[in-house]
């Protein structure tokens, strides 16, 4: 594990570790606020992500984004990060291996950042947290409690603009977690 935020991205700077790495143009490793109480992990990262090498800047990013203001989140009072951290082709799911690859990362992002709420942003983020046997569907909107860190399983942003009735929980639990941010 890495000591500080400069020896975590320069170990990540040049990664090689899994196959992801021969189509990226970025690696996109994380933003925001790095003592934020409240952490967003998603999936990886898309083309605009990519392109840009920040996490959550394309449509779903920017109805993550809509909801921030809404809600009164100032995005960069958050740290934002992703399970792999670079781009997997045609935007599919993150194999095994390569969520692995970067586990660690994401690991010491967290250590780092020490968030007191972590939201979940989807299956791919609650299943490689949490485990396997935990599915979207029914931890959504859900507190887990674990290792002294408190998590909150919601859709992906993407399910929110091929689903607009998902909206509502995602707007909740946000608001879930900054209730419990207030506590």
């Amino acid at each position: 594990m890495y000591n500080n935020w400069e020896e975590l991205e320069e170990a990540i700077k040049d990664c090689n570790k899994c196959k992801l790495c021969r189509g990226r143009r970025n690696i996109v490793f994380g933003t925001g606020n790095k003592e934020a109480e409240l952490m967003l992990i998603g999936e990886g990262p898309g083309a605009d992500e990519d392109i840009q090498g920040l996490p959550f800047v394309g449509k779903a990013g920017q109805l993550m984004n809509k909801a921030f203001i809404g809600l009164g989140i100032n995005r960069e009072e958050v740290y934002i990060a992703n399970i792999v951290k670079c781009r997997p082709p045609n935007n599919r799911d993150p194999e095994q291996e390569e969520a692995m690859a970067c586990i660690d990362y994401l690991r010491n992002q967290v250590m780092l950042v020490k968030p007191k709420v972590i939201i979940l942003l989807g299956r791919i983020a609650l299943n490689n947290i949490l485990g396997t046997e935990y599915k979207i569907t029914a931890s959504r909107g859900k507190v887990i409690e674990k290792k002294g860190i408190t998590y909150i399983p919601t859709w992906h942003p993407a399910a929110l603009l091929r689903d607009e009735t998902k909206k509502i929980d995602f707007w909740n639990d946000l608001k879930l977690a900054l209730n419990i941010l207030k506590k």
